[in-house]
């Protein structure tokens, strides 16, 4: 190792800005769902809606990366020894101190969404500790970890959405039903994530469900996972009276699925490409069943 680096009395900004990647776009996008779905007046609450996007993205979420780089360092230090930690390039306890920092940053910009929004935030960060900090570490068993990501960053992040746009008030219960359905059927976009990390994962003793199903039947239990809530997300919009907000999620269903055959066929060679096509297609059809709740409440 360059003793350059090793050697650094603080921190390689550039690391710092590599601890805390622009990768927040699920729960800002879950968030911005739930503003939509509140039925309120947008233009009059952008404060409100500025002040959760930064928080749901670069601080709670950036939060959660850099809490898992630092109990992640001793698995970086084999699988990706370049990150900034096992690098050097955040010596010391720096990413221990950058991540306290952050999700105390998180909880000051908090109070700005009133109780609620300070409420989920405070939930939301103890998810993100537990997923990663032991004796938890929630993220050493697929199904935990998987479900703590899930709910956090969509139907969370959703719920909060809608609330911090009502005053406070609990979202309705057909707001409530599509956040849980789309934050159980991101458990599957997780387990996508975990196969590009299944050596590693193996050898370390993280029990993510490729290694424990085995990649084909993984690949799988996402593939269903992601598929059947937004079947009964078409069911309850046609109940609901949203036709065509129903269609167009069936159709977005039907190129998931197509693309789905095709990753199902060699799962653990295709699954960062169907991740990178397939999850998109998923969120859109967040972002209908958004609308359609503002247009029929």
């Amino acid at each position: 190792m360059n003793q350059s680096v090793t050697t650094r009395a603080g921190p390689d900004p550039m690391a710092v800005a590599e601890l805390l990647p622009i990768t927040w776009f699920p729960p800002m996008w879950a968030f911005t769902c739930g503003v939509i779905a509140s039925d309120v007046e947008l233009i009059s609450n952008w404060h409100l809606i500025l002040i959760g996007l930064l928080l749901t993205g670069p601080l709670v979420c950036a939060s959660s990366q850099a809490v898992n780089d630092w109990f992640d360092r001793h698995v970086d230090a084999i699988n990706e020894p370049g990150r900034p930690i096992p690098s050097g390039r955040l010596p010391g306890r720096w990413g221990l101190a950058i991540a306290v920092t952050w999700s105390g940053l998180s909880l000051i910009i908090a109070t700005g969404l009133g109780p609620w929004g300070f409420a989920a935030t405070v939930l939301a960060l103890m998810l993100a500790w537990a997923y990663s900090m032991p004796p938890l570490r929630l993220k050493e068993n697929g199904w935990l970890g998987n479900a703590a990501c899930g709910l956090s960053y969509e139907s969370l992040a959703w719920i909060t959405g809608s609330a911090v746009m009502m005053g406070g008030v609990m979202p309705s219960s057909e707001s409530m039903l599509l956040a849980l359905l789309y934050g159980i059927g991101a458990h599957g976009i997780m387990t996508l994530n975990d196969f590009k990390s299944i050596q590693g994962d193996r050898q370390m003793g993280v029990r993510s469900l490729p290694v424990q199903l085995g990649a084909t039947r993984a690949a799988s239990l996402a593939c269903w996972t992601m598929a059947l809530p937004q079947t009964i997300v078409i069911s309850l919009l046609f109940s609901w009276g949203s036709a065509a907000h129903a269609i167009a999620v069936l159709l977005l269903l039907i190129a998931q699925v197509a693309m789905m055959r095709w990753f199902l066929q060699q799962p653990v060679q295709r699954a960062l490409f169907y991740s990178g096509f397939g999850v998109p297609i998923y969120v859109s059809g967040m972002m209908v069943s958004a609308f359609a709740l503002r247009s029929a409440l």
